[in-house]
């Protein structure tokens, strides 16, 4: 047996490198070793499938609750940095709106209404028509503000509200300027609850306030609760689908062999929706902390290490996924790690299947005929915390009204 070693100090990883292009970056990091202290982070990188796995089902000595958590900073205590039981009633009342019987009654018709919406504001920018930011942003903002049931925000709120606490959450840089528009919108938020808590004490409806509101039996979570849960939620709830979205059309416009098998046959887009999220998961890297001494993939970890669970590394992992950097429908099927794992499994995953798979991906594509990226304008993308499209120009050649199902 092979005794465990310490980690390598990974002094070459830098924050503005892992941001424009993380990928050979983790590529040379999951070659040498599965664990790395990273300085310029200030924690243990865990960079491959098997150990990320690991980390996240074992909650009892990797902790979601991580002492000077940067989340708990910008938006306060909520269930992602909870461990059970403290985590599972919050989680349960989160859990209502969100899964698929609520979906399909309730939040379906709002999904296609809203595409239909954006698909429009879309087609009205014409030349100068981004996809991220006409279509994709918006949609998954007006989608949120609407299962949350904040009546009295806007979806430009919504969207200012998640960018803003997101970028303060993975201010790994302590950028005081980021701390600062993070607390911003934070308080925004913040006021905004404390109005709608007797609005929906009132007027009841489908919405997740109204159910925190109106609990069963009379019991609500703690007000600290409920507002750190609800920006949680703002952020990661409109980050992930307007990210998927701009990643899956720009994939599989870069891949038209691939688009043309998806557009002739439907019941393949939610397999376009899997594999997009696998090759560039929206949520790339998340904190744990460890409970106790313990090796890692052949690495020592002293207790109170704090680590970075690099899903955005662990889904390209050559040992798991064959030519992982590759987009491919074609591969063969295999549990990625872009929803987590265990008890923080992504709650709002059924919501992005939903609203991406099933509504937004094929009404856009229905919509516009001979859709492609406009070569003459920049398309770009960044982040490692959090990754996405930045830019994704488009145009098309014949737009279909009414093209929708």
């Amino acid at each position: 047996m092979t005794a465990a070693r310490e980690a390598p100090v990974s002094e070459w990883v830098t924050i503005p490198d892992m941001y424009r292009d993380p990928f050979p970056i983790f590529q040379r990091m999951r070659a040498e070793a599965a664990v790395h202290w990273v300085p310029s982070v200030n924690r243990y990188m865990v960079v491959t499938y098997d150990e990320c796995h690991t980390a996240e089902m074992d909650g009892e000595t990797f902790s979601a609750d991580e002492t000077g958590s940067l989340m708990k900073r910008s938006m306060g205590h909520s269930m992602l940095r909870k461990d059970d039981p403290e985590h599972a009633p919050e989680r349960a009342a989160w859990q209502p709106p969100l899964r698929p019987g609520a979906i399909k009654t309730v939040w379906r018709e709002v999904f296609e209404a809203n595409t239909e919406r954006y698909l429009d504001r879309l087609a009205d920018a014409g030349d100068a028509a981004d996809l991220i930011w006409d279509f994709a942003a918006p949609l998954a903002a007006e989608n949120l503000r609407s299962i949350l049931g904040f009546v009295n925000a806007t979806q430009e709120d919504l969207q200012r509200w998640s960018q803003t606490m997101i970028d303060a959450t993975g201010n790994y840089a302590d950028d005081p300027v980021v701390w600062e528009k993070g607390r911003r919108s934070s308080e925004e938020v913040d006021r905004a609850i404390d109005e709608l808590l007797p609005y929906y004490a009132a007027h009841p409806d489908a919405s997740l306030i109204s159910g925190l509101v109106n609990m069963p039996g009379g019991e609500r979570l703690p007000i600290e609760a409920i507002r750190a849960n609800l920006k949680m939620t703002i952020g990661g709830g409109l980050n992930e689908p307007r990210d998927v979205i701009g990643t899956a059309a720009w994939a599989l416009l870069e891949n038209p062999d691939q688009l043309g098998r998806v557009l002739q046959d439907p019941a393949l887009w939610p397999v376009a929706f899997d594999e997009a999220i696998r090759w560039i998961a929206p949520i790339g890297m998340y904190p744990r902390e460890t409970t106790r001494d313990v090796e890692l993939g052949g690495v020592r970890l002293p207790a109170g290490s704090r680590l970075g669970i690099v899903v955005l590394s662990a889904n390209r992992d050559e040992r798991v996924f064959e030519y992982a950097e590759r987009f491919d429908i074609a591969r063969e099927k295999k549990p990625h790690l872009a929803f987590g794992g265990g008890a923080h499994y992504c709650a709002g995953a059924w919501v992005a299947k939903s609203s991406v798979a099933q509504v937004a991906l094929p009404r856009l594509f229905e919509r516009f005929e001979g859709l492609e990226i406009d070569g003459d304008r920049e398309t770009s993308a960044g982040g490692w915390v959090f990754r996405g499209m930045l830019k994704l120009p488009v145009t098309w050649q014949r737009e279909r009204k009414g093209a929708a199902a």
